[in-house]
């Protein structure tokens, strides 16, 4: 999943929001319960590396990558391993959706 979102904010601003916003961009919808659990997470300058499992009903699955805060833009790159597959571009749009909810 790649999703890269315009800001019209400062940089450092938008590094803060994705920093105590994390969990939340991740979870699932009411329709899409989907819960976090061994999150980690480093940033080094403007890109936040990060893992963690999310679980589904039975199913976990590993998921990681990035995102990078530039002066005008976000970008999440993320694999969702069996979560994309099951859930095609739902999850997509839903982290979409709630990272154009932070930015705002």
């Amino acid at each position: 999943m790649r999703i890269t979102v315009s800001h019209s904010k400062s940089k450092e601003h938008i590094i803060q929001v994705v920093d105590r916003s994390f969990d939340d961009l991740f979870k699932g919808s009411p329709m899409i319960p989907v819960k976090v659990a061994n999150e980690k997470r480093e940033w080094q300058g403007n890109v936040l590396t990060f893992s963690f499992n999310a679980t589904m009903g039975l199913l976990s699955a590993p998921i990681k990558g990035t995102i990078v805060v530039t002066d005008r833009d976000l970008t999440i790159d993320a694999d969702l391993g069996l979560l994309e597959k099951l859930l095609g571009g739902g999850m997509t749009k839903a982290v979409e959706g709630r990272v154009k909810g932070l930015l705002t």
